[in-house]
């Protein structure tokens, strides 16, 4: 490939990441508030654990609603400006959760209307990160060619962590040397206003780049398709890859079944699985967890940063792993890896021993999930669901991830009332089986065109086809 044209789409790809970026930062930027918000809300208000727990995850229905009209927007609107909307909404939701006071409450004053109007900006947000999560890799994949498709669709799961690391530096900045009073009563605030920038920034570089090649075609524009692959590739391969295209379009309906249903399923189950292992408890609520082996306030957040960094680290290796290992051995290697740090955790709770060694498992567990699970299951959501019905797929199992999402992270504060032993072992419990699931179920995509992939699928039972694409046959 000529340096120019890989530069080009490194420099779309990049763009596109934002979105992920986005989201890892939407996500993360509660784990320096939420102890703040159960103070100004929870407190004031006399709210049950629960009810900080459904605070704390409001995001995630926005998530679940946005991952829900991904496939819409993406087939009616196309990738390009779904992304766009995903953008304007994280900058309403960052300025409106900073200052939910503004045009209709008191400032500094709690009541259960605030909360619901906070809860709500955070929805809007979510929406964004639910639009984000299920485009932003879709855009990379429709872009990408096939040798370097999971290398850059990884990307994006980088610039979630690397999101995620950023907003752990700028709530340790603004928390550092600052008294609890201030952090409780205008800190959090100023950790919500930061993600206006991100935003705004994502907002603008998105006029600049092109619509992706299979969705042009998808409506009828085939010069402008041609347009943007010959700028990809060399115009002979260019042409063919168009042609590949638009047979592929020709091949079936656009019926979200029409491939069968269990490839389908395996989307959902990849979606479920990625949650169902707990990560989301180890990033929401990482400050507390290390409070609880006896940080201080501003050392937990520094102990955040550490873990963020280790993220960072882990899925640069899935990065470089990624197209030369294959999806599936690095996503059974992972769960392996989570297995032994949640055991491990569950271990120094069931002995009450919390302490580095927690910190340790933590570390490992995380790890783990950062080199798999975490960028591999969006390559795979980006590439295993044919061209026709990509949109409705996507979306389907993008909103089934924010709804698991949801529900483990939701429930987590009252699980740990309840027994923290048993929590972290139903997390390791979830880690073995996702490693059965993609041994027995999980279709290799390694180094395919999202036509070839295709191809495997057209013929046969729902049965048959699945078996074909996962390589297993009776």
């Amino acid at each position: 490939m000529k340096k120019h044209k890989r530069v080009y789409i490194v420099l779309i790809t990049l763009v596109a990441t934002l979105g992920g970026l986005l989201f890892g930062y939407d996500t993360a930027v509660i784990s320096g508030a939420e102890g703040s918000l159960q103070i100004y809300f929870a407190e004031s208000l006399d709210l049950s654990s629960l009810a900080h727990g459904l605070t704390v995850s409001s995001a995630l229905i926005g998530c679940i609603i946005g991952g829900l009209l991904s496939g819409y927007f993406s087939t009616r609107f196309g990738r390009k400006y779904t992304l766009i909307l995903a953008a304007a909404l994280f900058l309403i939701s960052a300025l409106g959760s900073a200052y939910p006071e503004w045009l209709f409450f008191t400032y500094g004053e709690p009541s259960y209307a605030l909360l619901f109007t906070f809860n709500l900006y955070r929805i809007i947000g979510g929406i964004g990160v639910g639009l984000a999560s299920a485009v932003s890799p879709m855009y990379i994949g429709e872009i990408a060619p096939s040798r370097i498709r999971g290398r850059l669709v990884s990307l994006n799961q980088f610039a979630i962590i690397f999101g995620m690391l950023v907003v752990y530096f700028v709530n340790w900045g603004i928390a550092r040397g600052q008294t609890s009073q201030w952090i409780n009563e205008v800190g959090w605030r100023y950790m919500f206003a930061s993600e206006a920038i991100p935003a705004l920034l994502f907002l603008l570089l998105l006029f600049t780049v092109p619509e992706t090649p299979r969705y042009l075609a998808s409506q009828n524009k085939n010069g402008e398709a041609l347009k943007v692959l010959s700028k990809i590739y060399d115009k002979s391969v260019a042409k063919s890859t168009l042609a590949e295209i638009n047979h592929s379009f020709d091949m079936k309906k656009g019926r979200l079944f029409s491939f069968g249903v269990a490839i389908v399923v395996v989307g959902i189950l990849l979606s479920v699985f990625q949650q169902f292992v707990g990560i989301n408890v180890a990033l929401y609520y990482a400050p507390r967890i290390f409070e609880s082996m006896g940080a201080g306030r501003d050392a937990s957040m520094f102990q955040t940063i550490i873990m963020g960094l280790v993220n960072v680290i882990f899925t640069v290796i899935a990065i470089v792993s990624v197209d030369k290992f294959g999806r599936k051995p690095l996503l059974i290697i992972g769960s392996v890896g989570m297995t032994v740090g949640m055991f491990g955790v569950a271990g120094m709770a069931y002995a009450n021993a919390i302490g580095i060694a927690t910190l340790i498992f933590i570390i490992i567990y995380t790890a783990s999930f950062m080199m798999s699970w975490g960028p591999v299951v969006w390559v795979l959501i980006s590439e295993i669901f044919p061209n026709k019905i990509r949109g409705k797929a996507v979306a389907i199992a993008v909103a089934a991830q924010w709804a698991a999402n949801y529900l483990v992270s939701s429930t987590y504060p009252m699980m740990m009332e309840f027994s923290g032993g048993l929590t972290y072992t139903f997390y390791g419990v979830m880690s073995i089986l996702s490693a059965l699931f993609v041994w027995k179920f999980v279709p290799e995509t390694k180094g395919k065109s999202l036509e070839q992939l295709e191809m495997r699928l057209k013929d046969g039972s729902a049965k048959g086809k699945f078996q074909k694409a996962s390589g297993h046959s009776n």
